[in-house]
């Protein structure tokens, strides 16, 4: 069997019977990451080496989209999962690799800081050295996962190193970390976002991906290109979805007194074929994205930066025409449309955001640094 037919037996036989509980009670879907897991798709993007699947992120994206497709809180967990590991694979240990290629091990990364907020590359959590090892204190305000990943890809100011950012690989068990109550949020509600906190976290060097000061390059080589384009992936299995479902109402919804279905209507039929316009741009430019990162094109960086921020704002489009022409109807969570319109907003917000993306393209494209010295 490909890694495609045990995903569609997973999506099958667990991730959508549990989606709209996972959604409604804001539950971390276990039972979906371990059945992942147990099929391989956890380790996917491992290299053969360490026993993973070896793929890549083509391959990646599609496992995103159609999760994305019957439950975003699951999409995102192993999406952050993903990003992750392509850190710990450039740069990690080979007993960690394994340990994520065996699809037992779930990993996340923790880089967003309360006082940095979203501006992921500028941390404030620190690493001191304390008696031969190095002490971590932080505030992370929001990760994926948190409690119930095994790892985190964690960031920090450098041991001694004149940089911005050190990265680290750090057990979840640690002693000194702690994570508050259960995320009660908007969208993407079983995804376990909550803050976490270090408090004299130990770890030895042996823990660190890369070299001290080093954290900001790999972030970007390596988990940027991951999370964004997987970002818009998550988008557009979303936006699919939604446009299925939009589809599959108004063709079988009456107006009564008119004797006609609502897809039968100019207005309602106009805004569908806007949806489906919007949604097809989206699936050509991360087509377009997947080919420029796989062939080295020169313009590989901007397609990569512009992927997550077209996607997100298309599938904010796309969700909010479903709700209009759908009306009353995609208020009510049985028909699960509501669910799509607020998992699709979660991308906008998600460091880097929109506007930082649209920023570091500007900065791209006349010249400038992405960000300053």
């Amino acid at each position: 069997m490909s890694y495609l037919d045990d995903l569609s037996r997973v999506i099958s036989d667990v991730v959508r019977p549990d989606a709209a509980e996972v959604d409604q009670a804001g539950r971390f879907p276990r039972r979906a990451v371990d059945a992942l897991g147990d099929a391989g798709l956890l380790g996917l993007v491992s290299d053969t080496s360490v026993g993973g699947g070896g793929k890549g992120l083509r391959e990646a994206a599609d496992v995103i989209e159609q999760l994305a497709g019957v439950c975003g809180s699951t999409a995102m967990v192993v999406l952050m999962h993903y990003a992750a590991t392509s850190i710990v694979e450039a740069r990690g240990s080979e007993k960690a690799r394994a340990a994520i290629a065996s699809g037992q091990h779930l990993t996340t990364l923790a880089f967003a800081e309360a006082g940095s907020r979203s501006h992921f590359w500028s941390p404030m959590s620190t690493a001191i050295e304390d008696s031969g090892q190095v002490r971590l204190d932080a505030r992370k305000s929001w990760v994926t996962s948190a409690g119930e990943a095994n790892s985190y890809v964690w960031s920090s100011r450098p041991v001694s190193a004149s940089a911005a950012m050190t990265l680290w690989l750090v057990p979840s068990d640690r002693p000194g970390l702690s994570q508050a109550g259960g995320f009660d949020g908007f969208g993407l509600r079983g995804n376990g976002s909550t803050p976490v906190t270090a408090d004299g976290v130990m770890v030895s060097r042996d823990d660190m991906q890369g070299g001290d000061g080093a954290g900001l390059e790999i972030a970007l080589a390596a988990a940027l290109p991951w999370f964004l384009v997987l970002s818009a992936a998550f988008s557009l299995g979303l936006m699919e979805a939604v446009v299925a479902e939009t589809t599959v109402h108004v063709s079988s919804t009456k107006l009564e007194h008119l004797g006609q279905t609502l897809a039968e209507q100019p207005l309602v039929r106009a805004d569908l074929g806007r949806m489906h316009v919007e949604t097809a741009g989206v699936r050509a430019q991360l087509a377009d994205t997947l080919t420029a990162v796989e062939t080295g094109r020169d313009d590989a960086t901007l397609r990569v930066l512009g992927v997550k921020a077209a996607a997100a704002e298309a599938a904010g489009s796309v969700t909010d025409t479903a709700m209009k022409i759908c009306g009353g109807a995609a208020f009510r969570k049985e028909v699960g449309i509501e669910r799509r319109f607020r998992d699709g907003r979660a991308a906008r917000v998600m460091a880097p955001t929109t506007d930082t993306l649209l920023d570091f393209i500007g900065r791209a494209v006349t010249g400038q640094p992405l960000l300053e010295a």
